[in-house]
């Protein structure tokens, strides 16, 4: 009896814990009290602690990014839930008032897009999954049909499909080394299907409702405004007309011409001494000492001096090589794994097993290697080849123009992912031992069809003429 009692007891502080708002209190300021514990409100506390929990709890084991990046995720789920008491006590604003209202929001979400920037992190699969699912949060924009945005519960679901990319990742990568990373993921999903999800469905399956009696809501300042943040999930058009604006660059070139003055106003006159082929400190003959000079600029990246070395012992880093054909990495084991970035016109060769290997910005760059434990990452980069020798569970490929996949035999069995990527061609051993490689053109247009009370996604085909 008295062991039924402790972990009821336990069960309610480990409640109020997820409850606590460790990155500020959700403060309603002058307000009504009714809006606060109204069913809705009270519902969306249940649901954070009900699920949000576990997120908390595996991301406290694990510590360093991921503990802060789930630290914003809290804080974002308290802003929604003061902007919810809010939407109780005010009327609807116009546009510019609803990207105005929902500014907290929107910083949060920034502050958590920002920690994806840069140069890559060990977690940034964990990194980036948080932040592209805080898009889900985005439903409390939704004003209508005509708003442009899904329903809330499809957009719910629509934003994860965007995060759930990465979360898969997490799922392979730690999918027998470390439980805690895999509970977070999983407790990540559950987070918003079917957490969020079934929440919006209960309460708000048509969008917010506004207060019709309650106070205007705060508009945005008239003063000029300073320039919006990059992608931002809630601007608002400006109601200034395009046509008045001042045109800058080549539109005010075509502006100028278009506006039927003379085109040759303003224009100085070319005398006949100013001609090239009159002057006489012009010749056809190009000095050497040019030439020779070009010939000396330093081969590296401007991000940085070129980089191989082994950090820590556990990864190799390959950074700012450029133009270097012979690149080779020999003293490696499966517990390594290998990191290159910012490669231009280079050749890697990786002779040994390796636990994952990651390419990221590069361009024209080569990477042979022989086996990998987990997976072969290939992120924004640029006409890039990569060759297999051996195995490779899992090869993924990311915002990506121009990849050449070469896969060997043992490798075939590799399940090849794509995102937002073109140009990818596969190419494989023939049916005849020795015989020539086989290339397989990866799709990059899809046709989606609704049947059956489901859309169909099937790849184009194109039939020759």
């Amino acid at each position: 009896m008295e062991e039924k009692l402790i972990e009821r007891l336990e069960s309610a502080v480990s409640r109020l814990e997820a409850l606590s708002l460790r990155s500020g209190g959700v403060a309603v300021s002058g307000g009504d009290d009714s809006a606060a514990t109204d069913p809705s409100i009270v519902a969306f506390d249940d649901f954070i602690g009900t699920f949000f929990g576990r997120v908390s709890s595996a991301a406290e084991k694990i510590g360093g990014q991921v503990l802060d990046v789930t630290r914003i995720l809290e804080q974002a789920l308290n802003v929604q839930k003061e902007l919810l008491i809010k939407i109780k006590q005010t009327r609807k604003p116009d546009l510019a008032g609803l990207a105005e209202f929902l500014k907290p929001l929107n910083e949060v979400i920034m502050k958590a897009n920002a920690m994806t920037e840069g140069r890559r992190s060990d977690f940034f699969n964990h990194l980036k999954a948080a932040a592209d699912s805080l898009t889900a949060l985005a439903w409390i924009a939704y004003t209508g049909k005509d708003c442009g945005m899904s329903m809330p519960i499809a957009h719910v679901e629509e934003s994860w499909q965007m995060a759930e990319f990465y979360s898969n990742k997490i799922l392979v990568q730690y999918k027998s080394k470390d439980p805690n990373h895999v509970e977070w993921a999983k407790a990540l999903k559950d987070l918003y299907l079917p957490g969020l999800r079934d929440y919006v469905k209960s309460h708000y399956p048509l969008g917010p409702v506004w207060s019709t009696t309650g106070k205007a809501a705060a508009s945005a300042p008239s003063k000029a405004p300073a320039p919006p943040p990059p992608a931002s999930l809630f601007s608002s058009e400006s109601s200034q007309p395009s046509s008045s604006k001042p045109k800058e660059g080549m539109a005010a070139v075509f502006q100028e011409i278009s506006s039927g003055k003379s085109v040759t106003t303003g224009l100085k006159k070319v005398t006949d001494d100013m001609k090239t082929k009159n002057r006489a400190d012009r010749t056809g003959v190009v000095a050497v000492t040019e030439k020779g000079g070009r010939a000396s600029a330093p081969s590296f990246s401007k991000a940085g001096p070129p980089k191989l070395e082994l950090q820590m012992g556990r990864k190799w880093v390959v950074e700012n090589q450029i133009g270097k054909k012979n690149l080779v990495i020999d003293d490696c084991d499966a517990k390594q794994s290998v990191y290159v970035f910012g490669c231009k016109d280079s050749v890697l060769q990786i002779q040994g097993k390796v636990n994952n290997i990651t390419i990221d910005r590069c361009t024209k760059m080569g990477v042979v290697f022989t086996d990998v434990v987990a997976a072969c990452e290939i992120v924004n980069c640029n006409g890039v080849e990569v060759q297999c020798q051996g195995s490779a569970p899992t090869i993924s490929v990311d915002n990506t123009g121009g990849c050449q996949l070469y896969l060997s035999k043992d490798s075939l069995g590799a399940s090849i992912t794509t995102a937002k990527s073109s140009e990818i061609n596969v190419l494989v051993p023939g049916a005849e031992p020795g015989g020539d490689l086989v290339e397989h053109a990866l799709p990059q247009q899809f046709i989606h069809a609704f049947k059956d009370g489901q859309f169909e996604t099937t790849p184009v085909s194109h039939s020759g003429g």
